[in-house]
């Protein structure tokens, strides 16, 4: 913990959105209700990622509502870390949550992360694996598959977080900024992200967070196509830690 860190004032959540008109808006209404109750100055990123359904228009009618919700069109190549990083280029805030469209992530687990932001920390990084964390309704095959992977990072990068793999994280803006380029254009950016904070110097912790699996639409992760691009950034990083010389590192 860094007590020097100032004081954060704006909270950006970077949503990215592909096809999740049957839940884009409880999702945002919820989350935006929550940050309300909680007195959280806030603004809520969701990136369109090339959907063709009703996505965009509904977010196009949510802003009359909810002046706080930034809705974006990512015209060019589409994927979720594509999305993502559209969504942090276009966020304000000095504190950014990324945050899923399909209301598996709970807004009071937000108001948690900006909670220990605000303490002095770097990054925040939810596991649904500790003590009070949960998950509901994950499928066995890819649950399995989660924690074979994350024990395999943790022993790779020596390190005690046991929840690599989820999106799900809350970061301050200099910490993000520190950790460009970007290189994952789809899912592995979930991992790129928590690493490179890591093997760059800045400082975490861990709290519990809880997970429910979608109730609508379908997931867009497919793992056949993920587990090369996923072992990709894992060695970039790794090689990053070991051979940089620790050009890239904080100062």
């Amino acid at each position: 913990m860094d007590n020097a860190l100032s004081p954060l004032t704006k909270l950006s959540v970077v949503i990215p959105a592909r096809d999740e008109e049957g839940c884009i808006v409880s999702t945002i209404e919820h989350l935006h209700l929550e940050l309300r109750l909680h007195e959280i100055p806030h603004e809520i990123v969701v990136v369109d990622d090339g959907s063709t359904d009703r996505t965009w228009q509904l977010l196009q009618d949510a802003t009359r509502r909810m002046p706080e919700i930034k809705p974006v069109q990512n015209s060019g190549p589409h994927g979720f870390g594509l999305a993502v990083v559209l969504g942090l280029d276009h966020a304000s805030g000095d504190a950014i949550v990324v945050m899923m469209a399909d209301a598996s992530d709970d807004a009071r687990d937000v108001v948690r992360y900006w909670e220990v932001l605000n303490e002095g920390w770097h990054a925040v990084f939810g596991s649904r694996f500790v003590k009070g964390g949960g998950v509901v309704d994950y499928p066995w095959f890819k649950l399995w598959i989660n924690r074979c992977a994350n024990l395999f990072l943790r022993f790779l990068f020596n390190v005690k977080l046991n929840d690599f793999t989820n999106a799900f994280k809350a970061y301050r803006r200099v910490t993000l900024d520190g950790c460009r380029p970007f290189l994952s254009p789809h899912f592995n950016l979930t991992v790129e992200l928590p690493l490179k904070t890591i093997v760059r110097g800045y400082s975490w912790t861990v709290v519990p967070i809880t997970w429910r699996n979608r109730r609508t639409g379908e997931s867009k992760l497919m793992l056949k196509e993920m587990g090369s691009r996923y072992l990709f950034i894992t060695l970039y990083c790794w090689l990053e830690k070991y051979f940089s010389r620790g050009d890239y590192r904080l100062r």
